[in-house]
């Protein structure tokens, strides 16, 4: 067996902790299994040598701040090892092999080294093979790779013969980094004469003159993704191309990215969105393993059985089990409490609502919800839903309509946007959550184990929440909102920034919170994956973005989702083994056949 032994940077305090770790370690007493090294950069901080650890997990039970992770490996995996980043950091092995004219999708957790491979791919990061004593040449990683399709693919990178065109994962940072409109952004990263032409397609020619600092998510990412493509590259990567994105819009950059590789590049494509993943990726590599402490890449799978063989848990090529239980996408309809009569009982309902907010107006028809129901809320970007989340939660006032509610309904809310405005300064992660509810911190409630724990929060407890990532502070959010004791729960995209295990916990939890305790949900989310998943029933939004909206009453799911669809012009049909809604190509016999039926959404 080879033995990993990771020590979180950011999570592990020496000025703060008495070196447990240190005083408990056995080999200790012989030889030198965790000690201070005064040439490690990190100074002050252990180091735990891999080669003498006996794995008895003392030190991981010792630390005070959840620093320390120690995994035991086949050893035949190290004849894979592709690249570490210092002694006790990530580890990761193996790699997606890119394929001309074909789109190689990514799918995998947060933190198991997707960014890694494609840094690597894209020839921005020299791999070291896990050898962190000398460097690295070339010509061993080729003789690595002998045999495999990568063999050539890295010759050309040695040799310089492949130009990487990559779209990053946080696009909220383009702003800090460029300068102008939008026209003069496109011509300027055009070097294949297609700049203006795929922002037309994005329909970015609308605000060409509008600066960058003033564009919101979805246009910055069109505006990123079309400059990606206008570059003159051997190899295309997308990091989460559908993020800040609705439903048509992903499926139009779907679309354009399919198109653009029908010729002898190669393309790349990291994704959460299972349905965009699986209707964009002619086959995908699944990347598992430890968060933040080691990644394997799967062997290349159909795009199908690939996504499924995730779903289930299990990996048949590599007989590798990476989930103790399947996710299944077939839920129960939730049961409410009825009244005497035998009706549903109403938390709230409200009159035909208007709302201007500028030069935006949005028009509310009547609508109603009963407790123990998740409401499903999606539309166009800019058509109004973050206002009417704002209405129910009391923070905008309408010029015409109420709320009618039947009991004084406390009300948990995650805002679309998460900045540290939204943490009291000084407070930790442990403070934010033990304030939203004291159970959430305790190891072994339900709350723990299906919420912070799944999300990976109780591993940066002691961390000050204004000090963490833009991801981070998402998932700190959402716990803190569903772990709070509400009756109506208010989610303006809870996925965005998530891994698909990350939604789907989300999920469930929205699930269980409204199923037991008979307490209310509004979600507004793109994912239609998720959507499905959660909603008994759901609100469209149409309309004119950014300048009218107009919210529909709330129908049942499937009825909501095919009118939709027929908008769109998109069918959606169900995997026979997983339940998952899939996205047909557009043309194929099943689309013209749901089409013709006008089922747009099928359901079985």
């Amino acid at each position: 067996m080879v033995r990993v032994a990771v020590i979180d940077e950011d999570s592990c305090k020496p000025k703060k902790c008495n070196y447990e770790c240190i005083s408990v370690c056995p080999v200790n007493k012989s030889k030198k299994g965790i000690a201070i090294d005064a040439d490690m950069p990190s100074k002050g901080k252990p180091t735990i040598y891999e080669d003498v650890c006996i794995g008895c997990g003392l030190c991981i039970k010792a630390c005070p701040f959840d620093a320390i992770s120690i995994v035991n490996l086949p050893e035949e995996l190290e004849e894979e090892a592709v690249h570490r980043y210092s002694i006790n950091g990530f580890k990761l092995y193996s790699l997606p092999i890119p394929k001309a004219g074909q789109v190689v999708g990514i799918l995998g957790k947060n933190g198991t080294g997707k960014t890694t491979a494609i840094k690597i791919l894209a020839g921005e990061l020299k791999p070291n093979l896990g050898i962190l004593d000398r460097d690295v040449e070339y010509d061993e990683i080729i003789k690595r790779f002998r045999g495999s399709e990568l063999q050539t693919y890295f010759q050309k990178i040695a040799n310089k013969k492949i130009k990487a065109a990559h779209k990053i994962q946080y696009i909220d940072l383009v702003p800090r980094h460029l300068k102008g409109d939008v026209k003069t952004l496109l011509k300027k990263a055009d070097e294949r004469g297609i700049a203006l032409d795929l922002g037309k397609q994005l329909n970015l020619d609308k605000i060409y003159d509008r600066d960058v600092r003033n564009l919101s998510g979805g246009e910055l990412q069109k505006l990123v993704i079309a400059a990606t493509l206008s570059k003159e590259a051997d190899i295309y990567i997308f990091d989460e191309p559908s993020s800040y994105l609705d439903v048509k819009e992903r499926i139009n950059v779907s679309k354009i990215i399919m198109n653009e590789a029908k010729g002898n590049k190669y393309f790349l494509i990291v994704e959460h969105d299972l349905a965009v993943l699986d209707y964009l990726s002619d086959f995908i590599h699944i990347i598992y393993g430890d968060p933040g402490v080691y990644g394997i890449v799967s062997k290349p799978y159909g795009v199908r059985v690939g996504i499924n063989n995730y779903l289930d848990g299990y990996l048949p090529s590599e007989n590798m089990r990476i989930r103790k239980e399947p996710i299944q996408f077939r839920k129960i309809a939730s049961e409410s409490i009825v009244d005497a009569n035998n009706k549903p009982y109403k938390y709230l309902e409200w009159d035909n609502v208007s709302i201007s907010r500028g030069s935006f107006k949005l028009d509310v028809d009547s609508g109603y919800v009963m407790n123990g129901e998740v409401i499903g809320i999606i539309g166009p970007n800019a058509i109004g839903k973050t206002t009417f989340i704002k209405f129910l939660a009391g923070e905008i006032k309408p010029e015409n309509g109420n709320i009618i509610t039947y009991k004084e309904l406390k009300i948990s809310y995650k805002p679309q946007y998460i900045g540290p405005e939204m943490f009291q300064e000084g407070l930790t992660v442990e403070d934010i959550l033990r304030n939203a509810n004291p159970e959430s911190i305790i190891p072994n409630s339900w709350l723990y184990l299906e919420l912070i724990q799944k999300l990976n929060l109780n591993r940066m407890f002691d961390r000050e929440a204004r000090s963490l990532s833009g991801g981070e502070m998402q998932k700190l959010a959402i716990a803190a909102t569903l772990s709070s004791n509400a009756d109506l729960y208010l989610l303006d995209e809870p996925s965005a920034h998530l891994d698909v295990e990350e939604r789907l916990a989300i999920a469930k939890i929205i699930r269980r919170l409204t199923e037991i305790r008979k307490v209310t949900a509004f979600v507004a989310e793109h994912d239609i994956i998720i959507l499905d998943f959660i909603s008994d029933r759901i609100i469209v939004f149409n309309g004119n973005p950014g300048i009218y909206g107009h919210a529909e009453v709330p129908k049942d799911t499937k009825k909501a989702m095919n009118q939709l669809l027929s908008d769109l012009k998109i069918t959606i049909r169900r995997d026979s083994e997983s339940g998952r809604p899939r996205i047909n190509k557009e043309g194929s016999y099943l689309d013209r056949l749901q089409k013709t039926k006008g089922e747009f959404y099928a359901t079985t």
